[in-house]
Parts: C-alpha cells; sequence; structure tokens
C-alpha cells in the first residue's frame, strides 16, 4: 500500500511539474518568442529592452513600441498608462499575447527602475546576447544597499 500511494504521488508530482514547465519562465525575450513559435492568443510575458527611437503615442492613451534583446524585436501595442520609469532603452516586461498580425499586444507594462534593478532573468538573457554591462552588477549591489537604508529610514519610493 506505501508504494502504491508512493507512486501515485510521484505520477501527480511529474504531472504538475510537466504542466508548469512553461510558465517557470518570467518571460520570453523576442528572440524565444520566435524560437518557441508562440502562438497568437496564448498569454506569456515579453521581456526586453525598449528600443529607442521605437515609441510613438497615439490617441486615447495607445502607445506602440518594440521590445528588443539585440538579436531580434517585437512590436508591442498598450492602452494604458504606462509606468512613470517607461522610457526608451529601459528594461520592460509586458503581459499579454501576440494577435494574428504578430504584434504583442499588452495588457500590462512593468519597467524596471533602471540598469541597477535589472530583473536576473533579464540580465541573463542580455549576457546571453552579449549586450551586458558590467557596471550593471556593482551598480546593483550599490542600488540595493541605498535602498535597504532608505528603507531602515522608513522611507518609501
Amino acid at each position: 500500500m506505501i508504494g502504491g500511494a508512493l507512486l501515485v504521488l510521484g505520477i501527480a508530482v511529474g504531472l504538475v511539474l510537466n504542466a508548469l514547465r512553461d510558465s517557470i519562465v518570467f518571460f520570453s525575450t523576442p528572440v524565444m518568442v520566435t524560437e518557441k513559435h508562440i502562438p497568437a492568443g496564448k498569454r506569456f510575458r515579453l521581456g526586453g529592452l525598449v528600443e529607442p527611437g521605437s515609441v510613438v503615442r497615439g490617441d486615447h492613451l495607445e502607445v506602440t513600441f518594440k521590445v528588443s534583446d539585440g538579436s531580434a524585436s517585437l512590436p508591442v501595442t498598450y492602452q494604458g498608462i504606462l509606468p512613470d520609469l517607461f522610457r526608451e532603452g529601459q528594461g520592460v516586461v509586458a503581459e499579454g499575447s501576440l494577435n494574428q498580425a504578430g504584434v504583442f499586444k499588452a495588457d500590462t507594462v512593468l519597467a524596471k527602475h533602471d540598469e541597477t534593478y535589472m530583473p536576473k532573468d533579464v540580465a541573463d538573457a542580455l549576457k546571453k546576447q552579449g549586450h551586458w554591462k558590467d557596471d550593471y552588477g556593482e551598480g546593483a549591489k550599490k542600488a540595493s544597499q541605498a535602498e535597504q537604508a532608505q528603507q531602515s529610514r522608513g522611507v518609501m519610493q
């Protein structure tokens, strides 16, 4: 009986891990989107840098821009108020799905504070593509120390 229970438990864990395999990745870069052939309508997170010169603001808070990982870029549309820290050349993670035309329609856009607050996955992707700046790591350490000092003083950002 114990062996049977362990077998059932093992199968259940295997099924859960298999189902979560694609969602464990926090975001996909434009190159990963191309390689994975993500179908239109499937929700995922897109991460990379906002391509300089690509931001176009339209009517009714509509914004289009391109997210790049250095090797490829993907057009993004978003309707709403962008984070204050959103700007060209900065890191961004957007949630949404591709439409039939291959444009990423975002319903959520998250901007990082600056290069010192780069998420590990974005940093790893940039390193892999050869677009990593060595001062990012040192800046992250200094920024973390500054943030801890502010929190200890009770200052909220």
